[in-house]
Parts: structure tokens; sequence; C-alpha cells
């Protein structure tokens, strides 16, 4: 099978959820099908291209810088013509000129992104592959609700709109959909066709199944984050930890530790840091294993999202207990309690973070519970079932 890859940014280096996720399934198809990947270059990824080319196996690989920041102006340009503003951000007229190019050589086109799903051609015959990262309507209506803003508010449901419109748009077109089971209820209720709907994961690290299981004497007290520390959804989430939890938890417990790891800190991040002692900044580390390995408790403080969150399941395959919220879980199988806590009031993120900080008991219960459950999301099984997905296409 000839597969045209459709994505919004060089896969490589897979150093986040959504590049983990496209990074191992090209790696993936390229062993098994012919493959040609196009996509926007953004900020350094001309660096890496060389390096990702000499890793995969690609029929034809074509790329172009698109800069298009997320910025007021570029909102009200995307309203001339464009679905929304991240599909203006992402188009560029020479990836529209390749893909109407080589798409009729093509047996499928693999829509890695909804702001791709712009580029097929109506021409187009051959099989459509829709694979939503996130339900992204979701995430923006989400962020809507949260905006004391009047004017905020309602830009970011128009937003919001917008997506959803282009969401059901390239659902209409492709022959499946492959999203989170989540997100899979949100875009069956908006309208878009059960019989299309294949479930996927965003998974992580799950060699880390393979590691020995932490001790928890060899612990120290100290909570642990990791993340993209530019990504809204993750400094809102952290901002709020910082302003309402805490204080509390240093209370409980004086000699505790935040260590945060992740790349561009918001300097929204730093300042509301500055006030508090002990909280870390390490920036962006290549391996966290030692930070895995002594940190008592991992903490994943959402508000808003969608999809499957991979540091929670990273946090799961490694058996560090974490505290999260309803919106870190959504789309896994887990329960409160037993496999990690959900807390969404700061009153409770506090508590069950405490518990987990004092009592060895649960703490290596909920180790075991969580490294037991997230033995069911790997990459093997989740890429053999997608073989088979592709397999009802020919």
């Amino acid at each position: 099978m000839h597969i045209l890859f459709l994505t919004t940014q060089l896969p490589y280096p897979p150093k986040s959820g959504g590049l983990i996720k496209s990074w191992n399934l090209l790696r993936h198809w390229c062993a098994h099908h012919q493959v040609s990947l196009i996509h926007p270059l953004k900020n350094d990824e001309h660096l890496h291209v060389e390096e990702l080319k000499g890793k995969l196996d690609l029929e034809h690989h074509f790329a172009v810088p698109v800069d298009r920041p997320r910025t007021a102006l570029n909102l009200l340009k995307s309203y001339l013509g464009h679905a929304s503003l991240n599909v203006y951000r992402n188009y560029d007229a020479r990836i529209k000129a390749e893909v109407r190019g080589i798409a009729p050589k093509t047996d499928l086109i693999f829509i890695d992104h909804y702001e791709m799903g712009q580029y097929i051609p109506e021409s187009y015959t051959g099989k459509v592959v829709l694979h939503e990262h996130n339900a992204e309507f979701i995430m923006w209506q989400r962020l809507a609700e949260l905006q004391s803003n009047p004017l905020k508010r309602a830009i970011l449901e128009r937003e919001s709109a917008r997506i959803l419109k282009a969401e059901k748009r390239y659902a209409s077109r492709a022959d499946q959909v492959w999203c989170a089971p989540n997100d899979a209820q949100e875009l069956t209720k908006q309208g878009v066709s059960l019989h299309k709907i294949r479930f996927t994961y965003h998974l992580g690290e799950d060699e880390m199944l393979e590691a020995a299981a932490i001790d928890i004497d060899e612990t120290e007290l100290s909570l642990l984050y990791v993340g993209t520390l530019s990504w809204e959804a993750n400094v809102d989430g952290l901002l709020w930890f910082l302003q309402d939890c805490w204080s509390s938890l240093k209370v409980k417990h004086p000699e505790l530790r935040l260590d945060i790891v992740g790349k561009s800190p918001d300097k929204r991040l730093l300042q509301a840091a500055e006030v508090h002692a002990d909280i870390h900044f390490h920036g962006f580390i290549d391996d966290v294993v030692s930070l895995y390995q002594k940190s008592r408790v991992f903490i994943v403080p959402l508000r808003f999202g969608s999809g499957i969150k991979v540091k929670v399941l990273n946090a799961l395959y490694r058996g560090i207990p974490l505290v999260t919220t309803d919106i870190g879980t959504e789309g896994l199988d887990t329960v409160s309690g037993q496999h990690l806590f959900e807390a969404s009031e700061a009153e409770d993120f506090i508590e069950h973070t405490s518990q987990l900080l004092t009592d060895h008991n649960l703490w290596e219960r909920m180790r075991d519970n969580a490294r037991s459950l997230a033995s069911r999301y790997t990459w093997a099984q989740l890429l053999n079932e997608h073989d088979g997905h592709l397999e009802e296409l020919t």
C-alpha cells in the first residue's frame, strides 16, 4: 500500500505526545508499506530533517517552512477563507500543489491532525483516514468556559465552533476516523458517523514496564511534573496548582520539593514560582529516568484538554503514584483510588497528594496497580490493531 502521510510538523525528534504517536506510526508503516511524508516545517525543525530521513525508508518527502504564530492578527486573517486559526497556520500553497500532484499515485491519505484535512484534493478517489489526536473543538470550548473576560470567552467559543465544523467536514470525507474513546463519544454526539470510528491511543515509553519497580525508600519527599511548558493547558494547570495547592502542601510538608521538567516555560509560570520556595525548573531533559526514580508523587493538574495524556501513561508505566484531574484520565480505564487519584478541587488535590507522600502501603499498592493496568496500553498491541484497520480499507 502507498500511504501519503500529511502532518503538521516534522515528526522528529519525538519529544511530545503527538510527535511520539506520529513517529511510531511512520516508523511502523515505513517497514511495511510505501510511505510519502508531507508537512510544514516549524521553528528549527529543518535542523533535524536529514536525521529523520536517515531513520525512515520514505518513498518521498516534501516539507517547506510555514511560520504563522498564534496571534490576534492571524486569527483575523483566518476569518478570510480558512476553516479555523490552526488550519490557516498550517496552510501553504506549495504543500497544496505537492499533495495534488502525488495524491493520484497513492492508495490512502492519512490525515495526521485535523488541520491537514484542508489538503485532500476534491478529485481524490482513494481511501482517507482522519487521525484526531484530540477532539480539538473540546479543548477550545473548555478553555472558553474558564474565561472571566466575556470578549475572550466569546472569541474562544466562536473558534471552537469553527473547529467543530472543520472536524465534521473532514470526518465526512474520511473512510475512517481514529480517535480516543472519550473523543469518539464527543464526535459522535456532534454527528460524526459511528461506523467510521476506530479507537486509538497516545502512548508513551512503554519500555518502562520492563524496569524494576521503584522502591519507596529510595524516593525523596518531592513531586514531579513533566510536560511542554508553553502549551496553554499545561500552563493553566500548573498555575492553578501553584496558586491553590502548593502553599498548603508546604505547610503540611515543609521539606517538600517540586521538580518541573519541560522546555520553554511560560513567563507566567516563572513569575508564579518566584514567590514560592523549593520549586525547580529543569528545562528539557532527554532522559528523566533519575527523576522518575527518586520522585515520590507525579502530578498532572489539568483543567482543560482532550485525548489521551501521555504524561499520565508514562507515570503509570513507571509506577509513580500520581494525582491528576478527571481531564487527565480521559480515555483510560483508570479507577480513582486504585490506579491513581483524581481530584478536580484544590482541597482534594492537596489531600490525595499528601496521602501518597506519607502512606507507604497506599503508595506501593497504587504503584503495582498502575503498572498492571498500563501493561494493557502498549505500542505492539496498538500498531497491530491499526494494521487491521488499514486492512479493512483494502
